[in-house]
């Protein structure tokens, strides 16, 4: 098993920043990949960015070049620098372990963007 622990989020002014990061305990050498992903009120959880054992990125286009996801492998950490935020933002981020045969989820953390 794995046990993920969000943290980082906030209220923040539209064009402003956060930081958000993803601890990863357990079985954390059975992890293919860890990513971020996003729920608004009413809508479908979706992707926002992915990173593999790798160190291969990618991001949903509504994100791409304002927010960058890095890993800290000594620290077992995942994090979504997001910048230049937008209302449309606003969501609860989740993180995510994929491993071969299951998927972990963190409990979410609150992103929320004022114009």
């Amino acid at each position: 098993q794995v046990q993920l622990v969000e943290s980082g989020g906030g209220l923040v002014q539209a064009g402003g920043s956060l930081r958000l990061s993803c601890a990863a305990s357990g079985s954390i050498f059975s992890i293919n990949a860890m990513g971020w992903y996003r729920q608004a009120p009413g809508k479908q959880r979706e992707l926002v960015a992915t990173i593999t054992r790798g160190g291969t990125q990618n991001y949903a286009n509504s994100v791409k070049g304002r927010f960058t996801i890095s890993r800290d492998n000594a620290k077992n950490t995942v994090y979504l620098q997001m910048n230049s935020l937008k209302p449309e933002d606003t969501a609860v981020y989740y993180c995510k372990a994929q491993l071969s045969w299951n998927n972990y989820w963190g409990q979410g953390t609150q992103v929320t963007v004022s114009s």
